[in-house]
């Protein structure tokens, strides 16, 4: 009775979701235009906080994430972890290409400013580096996962460095956020993951059926490169990702 229950209330929740990502859409093609980019970031904000909100899941923001310019390194998890993020602090994400392509999801991540690379292609990696190093410059935050994939939410994955290029050439610095998936009794939930042989529509549905999660996102203090080349700066920052989660290195 009580599984039947909760997928009643995940059917409800997946009817709501979908009518809050149309009025996304239009909000995007009908009032963006007007807006002034406080207003933009705001509204992008406000519909992240939103589809948290119809999925049940309560956010916790530990610490504050610095005004700009800042490169925001993060563990990854979830399709929802750049919900997550622009839910605590709009920023503009480097996300793969494919993203761009996704119903409803890709146009509003490219109205979020989504810069988008091609994974395989070391050229566009250099051009995405280019365009993030002037973008801090010019006083951006910005977001990646450097793990390059998802995890399963416990361990941390090694971290790619080539995109912490970036934030050297424009001598910005960059800020660890940890995120953390729970459930009702304050343990890891495996609900949202996606990895492995997870499906995206599975993903989805298992988060729309857990009841009492909550994600907690954790800023450490901004850290400067301070001399330290990329790959010395990415061992860094992921030990400082794994700090703010409580996790040991």
């Amino acid at each position: 009775m009580r599984r039947l229950l909760r997928q009643v209330v995940a059917v409800m929740r997946m009817a709501r979701l979908l009518v809050h990502a149309l009025s996304g859409l239009w909000t995007l093609h009908l009032r963006f235009r007007r807006m002034s980019v406080a207003q933009r970031h705001a509204a992008v904000q406000r519909w992240a906080q939103g589809v948290l909100r119809i999925m049940g899941i309560g956010l916790q923001v530990h610490g504050r994430a610095h005004a700009g310019p800042v490169l925001l390194v993060a563990n990854h998890i979830s399709w929802l972890d750049i919900v997550v993020l622009l839910a605590a602090q709009y920023c503009r994400f480097v996300a793969k290409s494919e993203l761009k392509a996704w119903p409803l999801i890709g146009p509003l991540a490219t109205a979020a400013g989504t810069l988008y690379i091609e994974r395989a292609s070391s050229r566009d990696a250099m051009r995405v580096v280019h365009h993030m190093a002037e973008r801090l410059q010019a006083g951006d935050v910005l977001a990646v996962f450097p793990e390059g994939t998802t995890g399963d939410g416990v361990a941390v994955l090694p971290f790619h460095a080539n995109l912490l290029q970036a934030a050297i050439a424009a001598r910005a610095p960059a800020q660890a956020v940890g995120l953390r998936f729970v459930d009702a009794w304050g343990q890891p939930s495996f609900a949202p993951c996606y990895v492995g042989d997870d499906t995206f529509v599975g993903s989805v549905w298992r988060t729309l059926c857990a009841g009492g999660l909550a994600v907690h996102v954790a800023f450490a203090a901004p850290d400067l490169p301070q001399g330290r080349n990329r790959r010395v700066w990415a061992v860094d920052l992921r030990g400082q990702v794994m700090a703010v989660r409580g996790l040991s290195a």
